[in-house]
This record gives structure tokens, C-alpha cells and sequence, in this order.
């Protein structure tokens, strides 16, 4: 077998499997930000063109995978399998934007860890070589979010500090079981980890125990330590949530401040940008992989990453009953290839 379990939630991968392709779609703040350039397509449209923002983020969707795909050569005929999701109820973003195309399609949900999870279902799937060619992908968008989790824009409610920005962004990843470019190696799956955090409006709070958990959990499962990895790059928990996760790690005598990056804290400039703790979403992590690290891996900049992805695993009903935030992260170890 390509695959084999190690540890208690971590598997390696014999024959790496390959991301041969990418492409991110990025909304009019995030292509204002520093990663503005790194973006394939941008639009200053909120709407995209569409008669609403649900729809925008389906046709964000497209729009990544039709650019990678072109990147690639390939039509979406040629994709053995899509896995995808975003944060609207019943994942409507991902399933609307694939129906009738006669692909194949696994819709996932793991909140703002769905980059992490499609590219570890991608990794499982190619690698044990039950399809030949899989697309990861997810995105999120700015006001459909804000529609279902929190107020109507137009109310003009107030931000708390710890509040963070829902990125309006797509990123999609083509896996191949050979050809050029960045190598899953390893992956670890995530167990969902709830402290008691109530507040929405803090989720990096609710969701740095749950990073630090998988992050454990790989080195301890694969033998790892910190300094396996150029960088460990952290979904979204924002400005908060990374202090967090950084004190987490030294209370157990870790230092890993020189390693981490968090896509929340990286897609908006804080001092220019009125974001708060930084970005969320689906779309942060996918966005600032496929539009950043990716490209850095490639290039050779970069020898191995730990990529993972933290996801808030509430609904608007869980917290209007008072629920906590359960949280859980998943991680994939992508080594740099040509």
C-alpha cells in the first residue's frame, strides 16, 4: 500500500502524491492586501457578475478550478474527482457551482479547515490510487457569511477586536499521482477539541487548541519536530488565536514563534485594513496557499511546509442556544518539488 498509518491520527504517503496545479480568485479587499499581486484573478465586484453573493461565491468556485484547470490543459472532464466545500448551509457554494458538469463530487465541511481536509481526502484518495486525478478546493465569501453567522451589512453593527474578516476568495489544487511540483508526503487528521469558548466573535480563541493538538499530534505520530519545517503555516486564527497557540506551545516548553504564519494574519494588512484580528473564512487558507506558499514550494524557496488548517465547527443555531465552539485542525506536510 502508498499509504501507511503512523501514530494514532497520522498517515505517510510511500509515493508522495503530487499538486501539480493551482489557481486562488480573490475579492476587491484581499487583492488590496499584501498578497494582492499573488492572486491568478481578482475582481472589484462583489457580486462577480452574479444577481447575488451566494451566487458570487458558487462562481468563485468555478472560476478557480476553470483556472487551473487551463493552467494544467485539462478540462473539468478530465477530473476523476472534486472535493469541496465552503460555509453556507448545506454547502450550496460548492454543490450549486459543480451541478450538471458530470463531475464527480464529495462535498465536505469542515468549516475553515476544509482546505486542509479536501487536499487530505485528495492525498487518500490518489494516493491509494482509487482515482487518477482529484481537485481540492473551497471558498468562502465576505457578505454571504455575514448574512448567516452575524447581521445584515446593512445594520452596521459593531466589531469586537477579537472579530475577524470572512476573505471573499477561492482556491482549487489539482492532485496527480506524478508530474512537477509540491508533494503531500504526510497528513495528519485533526479530533475536534472544545475548551468552552462561547463568543463568536472570537474565533481564533476556539480554534488555537485545536491547531495545537494536530500540530502535536503529527510530530509525535511521525517523529517530527519544528525543525522538520521551514514554516507551520496556521488556517486563520488571526492576530489572538496565534498568540494563543504560540502560548500553548511554550507552557509545554515549545517554541514554534519563528515557525508559525497564519494565513488570517498574512492576506490583510492590519495597519491599513480595518480587519481586526485578521481574516477568516474558507477562502483565507485557500487563497494564501494557492496564491503564496504554493508558488514558493515550486520555486524551491521552501523545502517542506506543515499546512493547517483550523476550522470553528458552529452554526448560527448552536450559538443561539449557548453552545460552546467546538474546533478542529488538520494537517498536510508539502514538500518543495520541480
Amino acid at each position: 500500500m502508498n499509504i501507511t498509518h503512523s501514530g494514532r491520527q497520522s498517515f505517510r504517503l510511500q509515493q508522495p502524491v503530487v499538486l501539480t496545479t493551482w489557481a486562488s480568485v480573490a475579492g476587491k479587499k484581499e487583492s488590496e492586501g499584501p498578497l494582492g499581486a499573488c492572486f491568478d484573478l481578482t475582481s472589484r465586484d462583489p457580486y462577480f457578475g452574479q444577481k447575488s453573493w451566494e451566487k458570487a461565491e458558487s462562481h468563485l468556485q468555478m472560476l478557480a478550478i476553470s483556472a487551473a484547470a487551463e493552467k494544467a490543459c485539462l478540462q473539468l472532464s478530465d477530473f476523476d474527482l472534486i472535493l469541496s466545500g465552503d460555509l453556507l448551509n448545506q454547502c450550496i457554494g460548492s454543490s450549486f457551482s459543480l451541478r450538471n458538469t458530470g463531475v464527480p463530487h464529495l462535498g465536505l465541511y469542515g468549516a475553515c479547515s476544509t482546505m486542509a481536509e479536501s487536499l487530505l481526502m485528495g492525498a487518500i484518495a490518489v494516493g491509494s490510487g482509487a482515482v487518477r486525478r482529484a481537485v481540492a478546493m473551497t471558498s468562502s465569501h465576505f457578505a454571504s457569511s455575514e448574512r448567516q453567522y452575524r447581521f445584515p451589512l446593512g445594520y452596521g453593527g459593531q466589531r469586537t477586536p477579537t472579530a475577524q474578516w470572512t476573505v471573499t476568495g477561492s482556491g482549487s489544487v489539482i492532485l496527480e499521482p506524478g508530474g512537477k511540483g509540491p508533494r503531500v508526503d504526510a497528513c495528519t487528521v485533526g479530533t475536534v477539541v472544545d475548551l468552552g469558548i462561547k463568543d463568536a466573535n472570537n474565533m481564533g480563541a476556539a480554534m488555537a487548541p485545536a491547531a495545537y493538538d494536530t500540530i502535536r499530534a503529527h510530530m509525535d505520530d511521525l517523529g517530527r519536530t519544528e525543525a522538520d519545517f521551514d514554516f507551520i503555516i496556521t488556517g486563520d486564527l488571526g492576530q489572538l488565536g496565534r498568540e494563543l497557540l504560540c502560548k500553548l506551545a511554550a507552557r509545554d516548553g515549545y517554541h514554534w514563534e519563528d515557525k508559525i504564519r497564519d494565513c488570517g494574519c498574512m492576506v490583510f494588512d492590519n495597519t491599513q485594513q480595518d480587519v481586526h484580528s485578521g481574516g477568516s473564512g474558507c477562502g483565507c487558507s485557500a487563497v494564501v496557499l494557492c496564491g503564496y506558499w504554493l508558488d514558493k514550494l515550486k520555486q524551491g524557496k521552501l523545502k517542506r511546509i506543515l499546512f493547517c488548517g483550523t476550522g470553528a465547527l458552529l452554526s448560527p443555531t448552536s450559538t443561539q442556544q449557548g453552545e460552546s465552539i467546538p474546533a478542529v485542525c488538520h494537517a498536510v506536510s508539502l514538500e518543495g518539488g520541480n
